[in-house]
């Protein structure tokens, strides 16, 4: 509460900014995000509650941060943010060239191969973040997630009420995949290569006998593909892109062999 307090205080007035008590605030905050006691999101029953004030210190930790050259081997940065360190202790694999910047939390058992996770971020036990997909900044990433090569997980800092991005437990998120704007995907959905989806994406159950459109949110155990429908313009009639339903995952406490049959049932792309 005191920390909480002061980060409002502070955001209030940025000429707090200049005072040292601050500034260590601040970087407490940072510190409890990096190490997971903290969180910008978490599970409050069947929803979310988002803590606007841990959010407002990721982005007061930019303006009392400098500049400054990183050097790992031969290569170089030059950035504001720390990188991650202490992987072993922590008892995540990462692979050459993964980066997880300092004040993402990242649970025993993930497996990084050259990806990116951003500050604020939270990623759970037994997730592999793959070849070149990022979690972008306090998005939240479930327990054995898989997100394929070049998925793109969008992060929100701004505004500071909005949900950041969430992929809960045991979900697949196939190739090439944008999951953005606070877009939530409930446990063990399986999501087909190429979805795209942001708040206004129209995702459409197609499974009944009517189709059911639903916004920002994959129901649980859902398969989705990508698809189109067709929406009139002043310059006539166009395609454009959705997500498409197509039937669920069965229940089962054996995920692997659950999400195995989903993808081969339904013929998913990954």
């Amino acid at each position: 509460m005191e920390l909480q307090q002061q980060i409002e205080a502070a955001w209030e007035n940025r000429e707090l900014l200049n005072e040292e008590s601050t500034k260590e605030t601040i970087r407490a905050v940072i510190e409890e995000l990096d190490k997971g006691r903290l969180r910008v999101a978490e599970p409050d029953g069947d929803l979310w509650k988002v803590n606007d004030w841990v959010k407002k210190a990721v982005v007061l930790n930019f303006p009392i941060s400098v500049m400054e050259t990183i050097e790992v081997g031969p290569f170089e940065f030059h950035d504001k943010m720390p990188l991650k360190k202490d992987y072993a202790a922590q008892g995540v694999r990462v692979v050459p060239h993964a980066i997880a910047r300092y004040g993402a939390f990242l649970e025993k058992g993930v497996i990084m191969m050259p990806s990116y996770v951003n500050i604020g971020a939270w990623v759970g036990s037994g997730t592999m973040v793959d070849t070149w997909a990022t979690v972008g900044s306090c998005a939240q990433i479930g327990r054995n997630v898989h997100l394929s090569g070049g998925v793109g997980i969008g992060g929100v800092l701004e505004p500071l009420q909005a949900t950041p991005t969430i992929v809960e437990d045991s979900c697949f998120i196939g190739s090439r995949c944008i999951i953005v704007e606070g877009v939530r995907i409930r446990k063990e959905a399986v999501i087909g290569a190429g979805v795209t989806l942001t708040q206004s994406t129209h995702i459409i159950d197609v499974t009944g006998s009517e189709p059911k459109t639903l916004k920002g949110e994959v129901p649980e155990r859902s398969v989705v593909i990508p698809g189109s429908y067709t929406k009139e313009f002043p310059a006539g009639k166009y395609n454009v892109n959705c997500a498409l339903i197509i039937g669920k995952r069965k229940e089962s406490t054996d995920k692997k062999t659950s999400l195995n049959d989903a993808l081969r049932n339904f013929d998913v792309a990954v």
